[in-house]
C-alpha cells in the first residue's frame, strides 16, 4: 500500500490532525473544474463528517505559476477572489467577480521546492516508487525512469511536492488515507460525492 506525501507549508487556514480516516482535496485557484465540482463538494462533506474524518485542502501549483500561489490562496479564502481562468469563468458564465463557496475547511499550501534541491534529493526515489509496478522493474529500467523523471521535472523553476511526490494526474485530486497516511483511494477530476462518502464510512466502519 503506498504512502501520502503530505508536504505543505504552514497551514493558511484551519488544523489539521490525521485521524483513522482522512480525506485530503488537492486543487489550484486557477483550476475551474475545482471550484465547480471540488470545493462545493469538500464544504458539503466537511458540514457532514468533519467530526468523524479528518480533511486537509492543499492548494497546488504545477503550471501558471503566476497565478497558483500562496497570495490568491489567501485572497480565495479572504473574501472569495478569483483569478486567472477561473475569474474568466465565473465572469463570463454568472457576471460573478467573487466566488461564493469559499471552503471551510483547513487549507495549506503545497511546499514549492527549487527543482535542482529536490532532484537532488532522495525524494526522486519517491517520486518513481508512486510510479505503478516500479518496485518491479530491473535495475536499468530503473535508472532509465529515473533520468527521464529528473529530465522532465528539470525544465520547471518549482516543485510542488504533495502533487509531485504522490504522482498525481491533475486537480482536483481527491486522497483517501489513514492515520499512517496509507492511501486506500485516489480519484481525479469531477467525482460523485454519493461514491466518496460511501467510501469513507466503509473504512470507518
Amino acid at each position: 500500500m503506498s504512502k501520502f506525501h503530505l508536504n505543505t507549508q504552514e497551514l493558511v487556514q484551519g488544523k489539521f490532525k490525521a485521524e483513522k480516516v482522512n480525506l485530503a482535496f488537492v486543487f489550484q485557484v486557477n483550476c475551474p473544474g475545482c471550484f465547480i465540482y471540488g470545493i462545493p463538494m469538500m464544504n458539503d462533506l466537511y458540514k457532514s463528517y468533519k467530526d468523524k474524518f479528518g480533511f486537509i485542502g492543499v492548494a497546488t501549483a504545477f503550471e501558471d505559476f503566476e497565478y497558483n500561489n500562496e497570495a490568491n490562496l489567501k485572497l480565495l479564502l479572504d473574501n472569495g477572489t478569483l483569478v486567472g481562468e477561473t475569474k474568466k469563468y465565473y465572469n463570463t458564465q454568472f457576471e460573478l467577480s467573487n466566488y461564493l463557496e469559499i471552503p471551510i475547511f483547513p487549507v495549506g499550501f503545497d511546499r514549492m521546492t527549487p527543482c535542482a534541491e529536490l532532484l537532488n534529493s532522495n525524494k526522486i526515489e519517491l517520486m518513481c516508487s508512486a510510479i505503478p509496478n516500479f518496485a518491479n522493474f530491473s535495475q536499468i529500467e530503473k535508472e532509465i525512469l529515473v533520468a527521464k523523471v529528473k529530465s522532465h521535472y528539470a525544465q520547471l523553476p518549482v516543485i510542488a511536492e504533495t502533487f509531485t511526490l504522490n504522482q498525481l494526474q491533475g486537480t482536483p485530486s481527491f486522497i483517501i488515507f489513514d492515520e499512517n497516511y496509507d492511501i486506500s483511494g485516489v480519484y481525479f477530476g469531477h467525482q460523485n460525492e454519493d461514491i466518496i462518502k460511501t467510501k469513507l464510512e466503509q473504512l470507518l466502519r
